[in-house]
Formats: structure tokens, C-alpha cells, sequence
């Protein structure tokens, strides 16, 4: 797997400040793609053991969100493998903060202060974005999308493992002739900011809402510090 980049602190490309993992290799090349330097997966340089610890160092600052993977495409097949086992060891120092996990929380959470909008709080969890040409229902319904052979549905099942571990998916192609400078984390209004934890819940998608989330948070906080 190789890369471009690692921003270190990005506040374009999901909620809060963010390292943002710019990986090689897309199929979709979308016209007027604002990255197709990384359609080719040989481009960039490969992601080794350094690149991971300079991803943690940034993680460890508590005023980092999180990460956001783009590139290119993250759920390319050059890359998943990869990917995969870096998400496993990020979420196995992060965990997913979700609704049910009362003891987490009150570890998270010590404190929360809110000023324009943010939420600053301490020890908070960080948060996995993954930017994809590819849609949810391409990944978590394929068998209804297309036609697939045994080695196309070990892939699948690759992606389908990795979004699972995700926060939020921004999902699906740009298109140029639905471009939206107005939209937030999105080029084209095709595109889905999706809550993956409550649409995996739910069983159908959800939009991200950082104002729900962000109260979801204080309500779960606030029944575990009574």
C-alpha cells in the first residue's frame, strides 16, 4: 500500500482537527477528481512502520478528532489489506464509543465545555472517517449490486470489515455536474455523510449529525457521572 501524505492537522475533511491518510490507488477516476495523482497505486511511497507510528504520535494529542482516510480510494483492493490491519490497532487503542458502552464512557469523559459550537472534551475517543468512490449499498449489499465470483466476495468481505469499524462514511463518486461548493466534507451532492455505528444499528442508512452526536454523548455522560 502506498501513500501521498499524511496531513497532520486537517480541518477540511471531517469533524473537529484531523490526520488525514492520503492513500495511492482509485478505479472510479471521476472527472475533475481534485486528487488524480493517486488513481495509480504505484504512485507515492509505501506505508511502513514509520508512517504508522507518526499516525498514533498524532492520535495520542488529545485536541486530534481523529482520522480521516481519502486518497485515492481506501477501500481500493491494493489497499484493503492494509487498512484493515491498520484500523484493527487503532480501534484496539480507541474503541468505538457507542450509545450501550456506559463504562467507556465514564472513562472518556472527564470533563465538557461548550464555546462556538465544539465540544472539547478530555481523553476523548477518536474517530475513524473514510472517504470512498464506492457506495454503502456496493459495499454491505453487493449481492443485489452485481454479480460476484468467489474472489470478488473475499474483497467484499475485506470492505465490509473495515467499514464496520468506521465512524463515518462519506460514500460515492464525484460527479461534476452535481458539484456543490456549499456542501460540508463533500464535493458532489451525490455523496452520503453516513453515521455508519447507528446505520449498522438501525439497519438502514443514517446521516451524520454532529449536533445528535455530540448530545447523545452528553446525555450518556451525564447518566454515568450521577
Amino acid at each position: 500500500m502506498n501513500y501521498l501524505n499524511i496531513d497532520r492537522e486537517d480541518v477540511c475533511n471531517g469533524d473537529g482537527l484531523r490526520v488525514v491518510l492520503w492513500l495511492s490507488g482509485c478505479s472510479h477516476h471521476c472527472y475533475n477528481c481534485q486528487n488524480p495523482q493517486t488513481w495509480n497505486p504505484d504512485n507515492g511511497i509505501p506505508f511502513d512502520e514509520d508512517a504508522k507510528q507518526e499516525i498514533f504520535e498524532e492520535l495520542s494529542k488529545d485536541y486530534i478528532s481523529g482520522i480521516t482516510l481519502s486518497g485515492g480510494d481506501p477501500l481500493n483492493e491494493h489497499n484493503i489489506t492494509e487498512v484493515l490491519s491498520l484500523i484493527l490497532e487503532i480501534r484496539d487503542k480507541y474503541p468505538i464509543l457507542k450509545n450501550s458502552d456506559s463504562k467507556k464512557v465514564r472513562n472518556f469523559v472527564d470533563f465538557w465545555h461548550e464555546n462556538s459550537n465544539e465540544i472539547h472534551i478530555s481523553s476523548k475517543p477518536k474517530t475513524i472517517w473514510l472517504y470512498s468512490g464506492f457506495t454503502w449499498e456496493q459495499i454491505m449489499y453487493p449481492m443485489i449490486m452485481e454479480n460476484i465470483d468467489l474472489e470478488r466476495e473475499k474483497i467484499i468481505k475485506v470492505r465490509q470489515d473495515i467499514l464496520k469499524l468506521c465512524d463515518v462514511f462519506i460514500d460515492g463518486r464525484y460527479i461534476e455536474e452535481k458539484r456543490d461548493i456549499t456542501l460540508k466534507w463533500r464535493g458532489s451532492s451525490n455523496q452520503r455523510v453516513i453515521d455508519v455505528q447507528k446505520s449498522l444499528e438501525k439497519n438502514k442508512i443514517c446521516l451524520y449529525d454532529r449536533k445528535n452526536k455530540l448530545d447523545r454523548l452528553l446525555t450518556i455522560s451525564n447518566s454515568n457521572l450521577r
